[in-house]
């Protein structure tokens, strides 16, 4: 099995170790393969999950069975809902065992059939390098996902015959690119060369670094501005002056006035879902649609399209031949976007967020890598934060909390040199913040900046809007922060306001080791745009 991950070119694996599958731990001991202890087994998924967005290769997770494999799934329901690749091995109780409800048995067809894009339980060792390669195959092909394998007890510890361990345990899996149809490119020519308001919208999981320059190009060349959908903003540099902003939760009105307005609306790479579509509304039924998508499946499945193209973001741009001029339309959409942008950005209370993302953008690293998982504050990363290049951005768009420090680990593993910020609500850091144990373990030098408002922000925003003064179930009384990572080994600090975090972000991410910031900001500045006692004036 082991081999059978080199062979791929697995260079790292993430796990909670498990007495279910000792021997593959045994195997990678002596293996290349760096593998990475995690605390939870939920937080080891994320954190393979992220690794595989940086790569584009399948991140790979170990984690045993029952309660291990149950724990794991909110890590790969990020991976189905974001199309990421990913190969999940879990422990299995022996054959003779299945079906009696042994000892931490699970049914993983039954629990994961719906999340996973296959499921396999292995039956014989001599199945194992097939089982690999079909593996890594599925989570690549198409709309990229998880695959889940099971993997008997007994079967680990099966002797296999002589020439089946001679074996080559399967070629590394490549999926080349789809040419799209020439005719279908022919009709998208045609139809954004007489477009006057055209607009891609770009999104999804198969890009590359290399892909996001030749769409720049594209956009340059066709003179159509770009859109990024939700925490996919990476795919384009901010301060393009092709750039429109991102459709995501209460997106720019100016952007949305664009999207229903708009006589040609190019959906690239993605699905365009409900986030994006704002609940479905957009696109108007009277927008004609091109969707340009790998997985023919999705094509004409969320939306209408009058041209749809089977192709990955690459293949397409390649093949596309559009010119055009329509530099007052783009720069209106640009200047909106920089508008909507502007920091500093007034909000209540000594600590504020427009402060601490005019302090990031001042700190004017392209290359930094900011991580989140969920929660009103990130609505401020979403809305302020100007990235600029691919590989800079790791959140889910299945909107999991707990995300952002498993994500940052992996990062700041992937790529030790660059400075990696993680942010996180004080509700959805504690959903995942065990992980700093695994950060300081594996020298992940992450800068983990906790918003702490001493309550689950989005769910009191709801309960204001549909339950007015009935306030249930949404306050946390938090521990210290700062304290609690110093605990784990990692450098703490508190933040009580604007002066003080420029010169506590610098001592952050020149300590040495992992280290969080505790942000004690206003609980009034519940979004960017409103205040709780705003939201009750309204009423």
């Amino acid at each position: 099995m082991v081999a059978a991950l080199e062979r791929q070119r697995v260079d790292r694996v993430f796990c909670v170790p498990g007495e279910s599958y000792l021997g593959v731990l045994d195997a990678l001991r002596d293996s290349t393969i760096q593998t990475v202890v995690a605390r939870h087994e939920g937080g080891a998924a994320m954190m393979a999950e992220a690794d595989a967005k940086l790569t584009g290769r399948p991140g790979v997770v170990f984690v045993t069975r029952g309660p291990g494999a149950a724990n794991a799934s909110s890590g790969i329901h990020v991976a189905q809902q974001d199309s990421t690749p990913l190969v999940l091995f879990a422990g299995q109780v022996a054959r003779a065992a299945r079906g009696r409800d042994a000892f931490q048995e699970l049914d993983f067809q039954a629990f994961y059939g719906g999340m996973a894009k296959s499921v396999t339980e292995v039956e014989t060792a001599e199945e194992i390098p097939t089982v690999i390669s079909a593996a890594f195959l599925t989570a690549l092909s198409d709309r990229p996902g998880p695959v889940v394998i099971a993997l008997p007890e007994d079967m680990l510890a099966e002797d296999m015959l002589p020439e089946t361990c001679a074996t080559p345990a399967g070629e590394r899996v490549e999926v080349a690119d789809e040419v799209p149809d020439a005719v279908l490119m022919r009709q998208f020519d045609d139809r954004i060369d007489t477009a006057q308001r055209p607009l891609a919208v770009v999104g999804g999981s198969t890009w590359t670094a290399a892909d996001t320059a030749a769409l720049a190009t594209f956009s340059e060349t066709a003179d159509i501005p770009v859109a990024c959908v939700f925490r996919r903003q990476q795919l384009f540099d901010h301060e393009h002056s092709h750039y429109a902003g991102d459709l995501g939760i209460g997106p720019n009105p100016a952007l949305r006035r664009a999207v229903e307005e708009s006589d040609l609306l190019l959906l690239l790479g993605t699905r365009f879902s409900e986030i994006p579509s704002q609940s479905y509304e957009l696109p108007l039924a009277t927008t004609p649609v091109v969707h340009v998508h790998p997985d023919g499946r999705e094509l004409q499945r969320v939306h209408n399209a009058v041209l749809g193209v089977r192709a990955r973001p690459a293949a397409f741009l390649a093949a596309a031949r559009t010119r055009g001029r329509r530099t007052r339309y783009i720069d209106r959409l640009h200047a909106s976007y920089l508008a909507w942008s502007k920091l500093p950005h007034p909000s209540p209370g000594k600590l504020t967020m427009g402060a601490v993302m005019a302090a990031l953008r001042e700190c004017g690293d392209p290359d930094i890598i900011v991580t989140n998982g969920a929660g009103n504050y990130s609505a401020w990363i979403h809305r302020f934060h100007r990235f600029r290049r691919f590989g800079t951005q790791l959140a889910p768009t299945a909107g999991s909390m707990g995300y952002g420090l498993p994500a940052a680990i992996a990062a700041k593993l992937r790529h030790p040199a660059r400075t990696v910020v993680c942010f996180a609500g004080d509700g959805c850091f504690q959903m995942t913040g065990q992980e700093l144990a695994t950060a300081v373990q594996h020298d992940a030098q992450v800068i983990v900046l906790v918003v702490d408002n001493g309550m689950y922000g989005t769910i009191r925003m709801h309960q204001e809007r549909t339950f007015p003064g009935r306030v249930h179930a949404t306050s946390l009384v938090n521990p210290d922060f700062a304290a609690l990572a110093r605990a784990y080994g990692a450098y703490g600090e508190r933040v009580d306001n604007d002066a003080q975090f420029p010169a506590a972000f610098a001592r952050a991410n020149n300590a040495g080791v992992a280290a969080l910031l505790h942000l004690a900001v206003d609980p009034e500045a519940i979004t960017p745009t409103t205040t709780l006692t705003g939201m009750k004036a309204d009423r």
